[in-house]
Formats: structure tokens, sequence, C-alpha cells
């Protein structure tokens, strides 16, 4: 296990020790892990001669936007599946777990025909909006975990005058933390690192995220400057590994409440 752990995180080493180092040591032989000659002057050059502040800005954009989004629509379409009686439920709930057996990559055609149409191209809207839509599968997460929750506390509710909309926000909600931060963190962490989407919506410079900017900037340059996209990489990867280790006892108290352990 130790040695798989060691493989597993090599290439993430790799990256965070290249950042350190001058570009004339990426040409050196043998290769090494860590720099000959530290220096800092590679994170120094990204933010002051590159546009990493402004992919930065982007990425966080549709990071907040996407996970908002998702926390939203997600927890309000599987409140009524998991606490309300209603015809149809059982149907509905299966149409939108088949809905996960199709491949997002497929409908990427006909989203694209449908966002040209409503002018929405080479903005943040194509990417952010269908997240206010409801993601099938933090539905399910979301389901999952409300049915742990005892329905006397909604009966206790409504004896007390409560509406559906306020056992929802005023009950459900509160005692739903866990679900909401496991599904919060692995949504950030997904957007922060989303490529194919904003690839395919985006084209503007200014409006390109950082995952989008790292391809962009290999691309423009005349010689590959490896040192400053190693240092770009760096600061890609630090924050998705520092709000999953400080969120991981939330993570994982979600994902055991909902089964999927």
């Amino acid at each position: 296990m130790i040695l798989v752990a060691i493989i597993m995180f090599f290439p993430i080493l790799w990256i965070i020790g290249s950042s350190f180092k001058p570009l004339v040591e990426f040409s050196s032989y043998p290769p090494r892990l860590f720099p000959k000659n530290f220096t800092l002057k590679n994170y120094y050059e990204v933010f002051t001669n590159s546009k990493l502040p402004i992919y930065l800005r982007n990425t966080l954009i549709l990071m907040l936007g996407n996970t908002v989004g998702t926390l939203l629509s997600s927890s309000l379409v599987a409140y009524p599946l998991a606490r309300m009686d209603f015809k149809g439920k059982k149907l509905i709930f299966a149409l939108i777990l088949a809905t996960m057996m199709v491949p997002s990559y497929v409908t990427i055609v006909p989203q694209y025909i449908l966002f040209r149409y409503f002018g929405w191209l080479d903005s943040f809207l194509p990417i952010i909006v269908p997240a206010f839509f409801a993601y099938p599968y933090n539905v399910f997460l979301f389901r999952q975990f409300y049915r742990t929750i005892p329905k006397e506390l909604d009966e206790a509710a409504k004896i007390d005058g409560c509406n559906e909309w306020q056992i929802f926000w005023k009950i459900i909600v509160p005692v739903s933390k866990p679900i909401f931060i496991t599904i919060g963190v692995l949504s950030s962490i997904y957007w922060w690192n989303e490529f194919f989407v904003p690839m395919v919506f985006i084209n503007s410079e200014e409006l390109k995220p950082l995952s989008v900017g790292i391809y962009s900037f290999s691309r423009t340059t005349f010689i590959v400057r490896w040192d400053l996209i190693m240092a770009m990489a760096t600061i890609m990867i630090i924050p998705p590994m520092i709000l999953f280790l400080v969120a991981r006892e939330y993570i994982t108290a979600g994902i055991k409440t909902t089964g999927l352990k």
C-alpha cells in the first residue's frame, strides 16, 4: 500500500519540485526530482508576466457558480423524492438514475447548438447555468442522506404549522451539513480542475480558467517554458488538496451516511 501511495504521489511531487527549478535544469541529465538551484523566480514571473491572476479569477467564478447551483438545485430536487409521497415518484427517480448512464460528452454537441442559439457562447453562462438544473448523481446522494433523517421530525414540524418549504429549510438543511459539505467540496474540486467544458464554450483569453489557460500558455510561447508551466500547475494542484484535507472528515461522514462507503 505504501509503495502504491508513493507511485501515485510521485507525479505530484515531480511537478512541485520542478516548479522551483530554473529552466536550464529541465534539460539536465540525469533528471532530478528536486532542484539543484532552488528558485522562486518562476512563481514571481507567472504572477507578474502572465495572465495567471485572470485565470485564477475565472476559475473561482466557475467553481463558485457551479457549486452554488449544484447545492441549491440538487438538494431541492432530492427533497420531495426522499421525504414526500406523490404519484410517479419512483418513476421520476428511476428516470433521473437512468440519465446517469448517459456520458456527459454525448450531449455536448446539442448543448453547443442550443447555447449558440441563446447567444451564450464565449461566456460563463453555458458552464454555470446547467448546474442550476441539478446533476443526477448529486440528487441521488442528497436523497440517500435525506432518507436517513427520522420522519418524526417532519410530523412534529407539521404539527407546529410548518409547510414543506419551512421543513426543508429549517429542519432538513441544518441536519444535512455533512452531505452539503461533501457535495460542495467534490463539486468545487471538479470544477477547479475541469478542462473539457470550458475548452468547448470559451474562446476569449480573458475568460479562460486556469486549466485551459495553462494549455494555451504552453502553445503560445516560442520556447516551451516548463518552469512557468510547472509553477502554474503547482498553483492549480494545491488548493484542491487543502480543501480536501480540511473537509475530509465531513466527506467521510457524508459518504458513509448515504450508504456508499
